[in-house]
């Protein structure tokens, strides 16, 4: 029986694909195999030795220590586009209410007094005051073509804007889903010259942190209008409020409120409601269950953000050891001579790395005596290991 511990509300749905006769799913419980979460920030909460993995229900994993978990072998799996619709059609939606200027002129109606001819006589004096403009013709720019990105670069796309794209990261998976009409920008910079509209969807990290600043925004074009549902942080916000009030930043748009922000009258601030839609998160959690279940079970690994991608099939009857260690020459030799010493046949055999991580599958004839596990725990570099039957 495999327990699992949930930090926040997740999704019936998705811990409907943890089947009860297997594990036990609690808010509250002692010694957990597996944590699933949402928002809950774990960088201060005590780890239990008994803990194999962590599921983030979305994508972002600024909520956990995740090179902490990385040194003791736990591999943290979110659920990358899984919310990639919900996201986009937030961004979309902000996107057309600063192109017409929907949320000041609700203020201006909601804000009329009188009887309905005279109100009727302001609406026809005021519109004047929230004359908009469509998007075809106009180029958007989107940086990071990941699920998100690329939703939206194909959705602008068919609303005849142009879009400009940048990420040097791309993946070949995530090219072949991108329209061939948009164009690739050789620089955040480059981007950033040509577009009306730039949009973020990138992690929080040193190389994003301030992407957008007082330099940069001095480089875009006149009259920009910026959205960032990825992480407040990616956008310098004291950098936007002065470039909103020169005149250089026609509006911004985001999901991660601040006093600073509220009070403008150029900013819409949503309360970070990007992956808020009932199908997102049961997709989410759907994804990170289904993830957990097979790293617990089968010690199969897939979107695990600190470790590598790694899948192999399963022999009725055969024991499977997983290890997770550090990627460093001459560990797996120690490992198979432990193995080899205790006169047990290894079946089939998987090495994978990721950066500073590693890990391997081996699939062996008879269940390991726990002096060879003890043996093989102790080797420098090893992380984890469990031996699955």
């Amino acid at each position: 029986m495999f327990k699992v511990l949930t930090l926040n509300n997740i999704s019936v749905t998705g811990l409907e694909r943890l089947p009860r006769e297997n594990y036990e799913v609690a808010s509250e419980m002692q010694h957990p195999d597996a944590v699933l979460v949402r928002s809950f920030k774990m960088h201060d909460w005590d780890v239990p030795d008994t803990l194999q993995a962590i599921g983030r229900a979305g994508a972002g994993v600024n909520n956990i220590p995740v090179d902490d978990m990385t040194i003791r072998g736990i591999p943290v799996f979110n659920a990358p586009g899984a919310n990639s619709n919900a996201v986009q059609e937030l961004v979309l939606t902000g996107m057309l209410l600063s192109a017409r200027n929907i949320c000041q002129a609700w203020d201006f109606s909601r804000g009329l007094e009188g009887t309905d001819a005279k109100i009727t006589k302001q609406v026809e004096a005021g519109k004047k005051d929230f004359v908009g403009f469509e998007l075809p013709g106009k180029a958007i720019g989107v940086v990071g073509l990941g699920a998100v990105g690329i939703k939206i670069a194909n959705t602008a796309i068919s609303l005849g804007m142009r879009v400009i794209g940048f990420d040097p990261k791309i993946t070949v998976q995530a090219a072949w889903q991108l329209s061939h009409q948009v164009e690739q920008a050789g620089s955040i910079d480059d981007l950033l010259s040509q577009c009306d509209f730039v949009t973020f969807h990138v992690p929080l990290i040193d190389a994003t942190r301030n992407m957008i600043n007082a330099e940069r925004l001095k480089s875009m074009r006149d009259d920009v209008t910026i959205l960032n549902f990825s992480r407040a942080g990616i956008v310098n916000d004291e950098a936007v409020i002065q470039a909103l009030n020169s005149g250089k930043v026609r509006a911004y748009i985001c999901d991660f409120p601040s006093n600073l922000l509220k009070k403008s009258p150029k900013v819409i601030t949503l309360p970070h409601l990007g992956a808020s839609t009932t199908e997102a998160e049961d997709n989410c959690a759907i994804m990170v269950s289904e993830q957990v279940k097979d790293y617990l079970e089968n010690g199969n690994i897939s979107n695990a953000v600190n470790f590598p991608t790694i899948r192999m099939a399963k022999i009725p009857g055969q024991h499977r050891l997983t290890i997770a260690h550090k990627n460093m020459p001459n560990i797996i030799g120690p490992i198979t001579n432990a193995i080899a010493k205790a006169e047990i046949n290894i079946v089939d055999m998987l090495n994978k790395s990721l950066n500073e991580a590693a890990y391997t599958l081996i699939d062996i004839e008879a269940k390991l005596p726990q002096l060879v596990i003890d043996e093989i725990t102790a080797i420098d570099g090893v992380l984890n290991v469990r031996c699955l039957k």
